[in-house]
């Protein structure tokens, strides 16, 4: 992968960083009463829902980093790997096994999503100087 060939993986993780910045603003500000939306029915407390929305900010700079030299910042990016397949398995175990709530299942496909893509812009920076 060249130098110009980077552009389209600093897009991406771009992108995935502003994701990741949306779901936790999402999760900081939208009140409890809307969580039935989104599958969540009864949940209650502000708490896990406002840590959970600064995880996703937190991550978000994980993400940005990596998209600001994606050659040198390799380690985040298969850090980025890591942090989208575990939450793929801990979102679409969840759904399957304890409780099936549609924005869980979702967010484990899409996470799973993303996390290929990202596997195979860390391939092709293997070859990359």
């Amino acid at each position: 992968m060249n130098v110009k060939s980077l552009k389209l993986p600093r897009i991406f993780l771009v992108l995935v960083a502003l994701h990741s910045f949306c779901v936790g603003l999402g999760l900081i500000l939208i009140p409890l009463d809307y969580f039935d939306l989104f599958g969540f029915s009864a949940y209650s407390g502000n708490f896990f829902k406002i840590q959970a929305g600064i995880f996703h900010i937190v991550m978000c700079g994980a993400y940005v980093s990596a998209a600001l030299d994606p050659v040198g910042n390799r380690i985040m990016i298969r850090f980025a790997i890591f942090a989208k397949m575990i939450a793929t398995l801990f979102l679409v175990s969840y759904a399957v096994f304890i409780d099936m709530i549609w924005m869980v299942l979702a967010s484990g496909i899409f996470d799973f999503l993303m996390g290929l893509v990202l596997i195979g812009f860390n391939k092709g920076l293997r070859h990359t100087r």
